[in-house]
């Protein structure tokens, strides 16, 4: 019995190979290299963020810039109305011609 007791503490013995200090190290390297992902994924992430934030709120160029929506009737503005020549023809200034 005793002999088997002693293959038991043998085995456990050798189930780790490696001394506690290179097992340590490797550890602390292991959580280096996750550490500095981290911080290597985060920095670009915000950089990216930052490009895009500076992008959107740049001045805009005329013709450059979308405008969202449009008329929802847009037949309506290819016949002008009585009422919108007046109002051109006042803004011309070519009203006051006809009073003279």
């Amino acid at each position: 019995m005793g002999r088997t007791t002693k293959r038991y503490d043998n085995n456990i013995n050798n189930a780790c190979p490696m001394e506690p200090e290179t097992s340590k190290n490797i550890a602390y390297l292991l959580g280096f290299i996750t550490l500095a992902l981290m911080v290597w994924f985060i920095s670009r992430q915000a950089m990216n963020n930052r490009t895009a934030m500076l992008d959107k709120a740049a001045p805009k160029v005329a013709g450059e810039d979308e405008l969202e929506g449009g008329a929802r009737n847009p037949q309506q503005f290819d016949e002008p109305d009585e009422d919108a020549l007046e109002e051109m023809a006042a803004l011309l200034g070519e009203d006051s011609e006809d009073e003279a």
